[in-house]
């Protein structure tokens, strides 16, 4: 029995269905990790299948293919090398479960499977997994090992049993998405079992983007102390290896590298750019297009493409109308010029007046009204989706949640494209990402040093230009004013009567609340984008279409 025991956390982005892949990803950790000198290595949430591998992992081809790379790694471990803590689906006495698989010496030593299965939020294990057995520990070098996955931690049921069973460090596989100040959340979590066990606790945790999610990594390591010892990078891959002694009160983590912690916009803004990356590069689409107005919301959109994609790989293109000012079309080029991206002018008045014509017979003289704007920005949908079947690229929309939560965007418009990394960014954070990116070179981008977004686009009052003199705030409130009523309204889930005893215009919220439940079926046919906030408007915010409650 030894005193020492040294674990290697393999913090990977996998993935979802790319089995092969995610198995060469850990046979590539299991490698560094022996070369670090790792006994063990314990690898994040679900790895073989990616996470969350949603209703594939019902396929039994893809079960089958998870089986095989078990297999796989459990001949790799006969090589004498690091034995292999490895997540996957599970299938046995014909129930499928979320498990871990304990590989060494080229055997199976030992099998846990999940108990706990989230179905809140993003999540829905219940539909796809059973639940385990409550688990007792695993025993590998005569320490008895703890290996409780994910929501397992999250109450203190599962923890207690391993820790009444004779475990002695707990080491939780996780697949936990980002979202806003969830890094102390989870830190105090793990406090908290710490402080009921008493024992040392590793949270590892995912990296990468996989098509709403964005998972941070961020793992970390706490002692018994609750002190905490050892933290991963975020939002990057990293296999990282920590000591454990057993000192006459148990097992200590050694103390190890601390990665920085980030502030809050700029892990935001690190969340989107990976969520945008991996999007692009995980479906194999070689470059964006964007439609780039002269904007707040599309100058900080094709720089967080440029950051994670690089100048090469972003296209980006104005489409003036009569009511687009120069001060737009100068902005633009300037944006564009600063990012380095190819730039773009197309006309569209020759549509709008063939539109016209069209269907004049029809419309007769009826006053011009919301058809008309909304028929230029359907010419902008059309003229992007053209240049992306024939050049390649994915066009990457640009409306942030503010505007997507009341409506204000176009259906067929500008809500046109494949992804919209702002879906879940509020308009007031729009413009505090962009005054941050001008002036911070974001860890791991790609695009350039200094300002990429004019001051001239932060600075002006945000408008669509499509009638002459239009402003936002002719047709919502100011949006410091809509956004902290949003938020109550949608991560808070307040009514009215609460949002207006905290100050707010009782005729404002239930003009927003309105706003709010009429566009349902806009959201329902959005492009997927990145997850940032504690409650976004479309997996976490399923409201009924046809609706007659009024709140």
């Amino acid at each position: 029995m030894s005193d020492s025991l040294k674990v290697a956390l393999a913090q990977l982005n996998p993935k979802v269905g790319d089995v092969a892949g995610n198995l060469a990803k850990v046979r590539a950790a299991r490698a560094e990790a022996a070369r670090q000198g790792a006994e063990l290595v314990l690898t994040s949430e679900l790895v073989l299948s990616g996470y969350p591998p949603e209703d594939l992992v019902l396929k039994p081809a893809f079960q089958k293919r998870c089986h095989e790379a078990v297999e796989a790694l459990r001949a790799d471990t006969s090589d004498g090398g690091p034995a292999l803590f490895v997540t996957t689906p599970w299938r046995e006495a014909d129930k499928l479960h979320n498990a871990i698989i304990c590989l060494n010496k080229g055997e199976v030593i030992g099998k846990r499977f999940k108990v706990d299965l989230p179905n809140y939020g993003v999540f829905d294990e219940k539909r796809v997994f059973a639940p385990g057995p409550m688990p007792g520990p695993l025993v590998f070098n005569g320490v008895r090992l703890g290996v409780p996955i994910c929501e397992d931690v999250w109450t203190a049921d599962v923890v207690e049993c391993i820790s009444e069973t004779g475990g002695e460090i707990l080491l939780v596989p996780n697949g936990s998405p980002y979202e806003v100040g969830k890094t102390d959340i989870r830190v105090q979590l793990g406090v908290q079992r710490v402080v009921e066990s008493g024992l040392p606790f590793v949270y590892l945790n995912q990296v990468g983007g996989q098509d709403e999610l964005v998972f941070d990594g961020g793992s970390f390591v706490l002692g018994a102390d609750r002190a905490l010892k050892a933290k991963l990078a975020s939002f990057r891959e990293e296999v990282a290896t920590i000591e454990f002694r057993r000192g006459t009160n148990g097992w200590e983590c050694q103390s190890a590298a601390i990665a920085r912690e980030l502030s809050d916009l700029n892990s935001i803004y690190q969340a989107m750019m990976l969520g945008l990356r991996d999007y692009v590069n995980k479906t194999g689409f070689p470059s964006v297009l964007i439609g780039l107005s002269g904007g707040v919301d599309s100058a900080l959109t094709a720089a967080l493409a440029v950051d994670a994609l690089g100048p090469s790989r972003v296209h980006t293109v104005m489409m003036p109308s009569r009511y687009t000012s120069g001060a737009s079309l100068e902005d633009a080029k300037a944006c564009a010029q600063a990012l380095g991206v190819r730039h773009d002018i197309v006309d569209i008045e020759p549509a709008i007046e063939a539109y016209a014509r069209m269907l004049t017979p029809l419309f007769g003289n009826a006053a011009p009204d919301v058809t008309e704007e909304n028929i230029q920005s359907r010419a902008r949908a059309v003229t992007l989706m053209a240049l992306s079947n024939k050049l390649g690229g994915m066009v990457v929309t640009t409306g942030n949640k503010s505007e997507m939560a009341v409506g204000y965007a176009t259906l067929y418009g500008d809500m046109c494209g494949g992804f919209n990394v702002l879906k879940d960014v509020y308009k007031t954070t729009v413009f505090e990402l962009c005054r941050w990116r001008n002036h911070h070179w974001p860890e791991g981008s790609v695009g350039p040093v200094g300002h990429v977004i004019p001051e001239r686009i932060i600075d002006k009052p945000p408008s669509a230009e499509l009638r002459a003199d239009q402003k936002d705030e002719d047709s919502l409130p100011p949006y410091p004013s809509l956004d902290a009523i949003l938020r109550g309204l949608i991560e808070r889930d307040l009514d009215a009567e609460t949002l207006a005893r905290e100050g707010h215009d009782r005729a404002v919220v239930d003009r927003v609340w309105r706003q709010l439940e009429a566009a349902e079926y806009k959201r329902r046919q959005a492009p997927p984008g990145v997850k940032i906030t504690a409650r976004n408007v479309s997996r976490e915010r399923r409201y009924p279409i046809v609706n007659g409650f009024r709140g």
